[in-house]
């Protein structure tokens, strides 16, 4: 009888022993045995511990949407910095394209400059031989001495430029040139330096 009385008891005491700690885990939230317990809670005045109240008690710093937004503001900061590498390259391809264009447009108003100048020449030459050639013609015309008379006037290269002239219209003509024959009737200084600048220097532009 003791043996039984002793046996009783302690499966009381373990069966006290494993409610009580049911109850103490389900008020602290670590096992949900609150529906079966919850007349005992109501009469001992407790509220047993849920997740909720747990978490809300002793919260856990982890902000889900605050780290989103951290890496959205991370994202963008460097989609800016992206931008401004690209702003800056842009910036330098086209200061290099002004470069570009500048020297081109140098280059195009020097190249017109020149094909000017060079027409320029031209007419100024192609008027000039009209005027060597009507020159020539006409002292062809005259008196020898009256045509020397007339070169005497002119500049060495004028008279230089009539002289090729009357050779050429007489190579051109078939009749014999008075060059030689004006020269002989110049004064034999004038007519040497002529004679000299002719074998000397081509023909002339001026």
């Amino acid at each position: 009888m003791k043996s039984l009385g002793k046996t009783i008891v302690l499966l009381m005491l373990i069966i006290i022993m494993v409610l009580g700690g049911l109850l103490w885990f389900d008020y602290l939230g670590v096992v949900h045995v609150r529906t079966v317990f919850s007349p005992l809670y109501k009469a001992l005045g407790k509220t047993p511990q849920t997740s909720a109240t747990a978490t809300s008690s002793a919260p856990i710093v982890a902000d889900l949407d605050q780290d989103r937004i951290n890496k959205q503001l991370e994202a963008i900061e460097i989609q800016k910095q992206e931008l401004d590498r690209r702003e800056e390259d842009i910036a330098v391809k086209e200061k290099l394209n002004e470069q570009i264009a500048s020297e081109l447009s140098s280059r195009e108003k020097s190249q017109e400059d020149r094909e000017k100048t060079f027409n320029q020449t031209v007419k100024q030459y192609d008027d000039k031989n009209v005027n060597i050639e009507q020159i020539a013609s006409n002292l062809n015309g005259m008196p020898p001495q009256a045509s020397v008379n007339i070169l005497l006037k002119m500049d060495d290269q004028t008279v230089i430029d009539v002289l090729r002239k009357v050779e050429e219209i007489a190579a051109r003509e078939g009749t014999a040139s008075m060059g030689s024959y004006w020269l002989s009737l110049m004064p034999a200084e004038r007519a040497a330096e002529i004679q000299r600048k002719m074998l000397s220097k081509p023909e002339s532009l001026n």
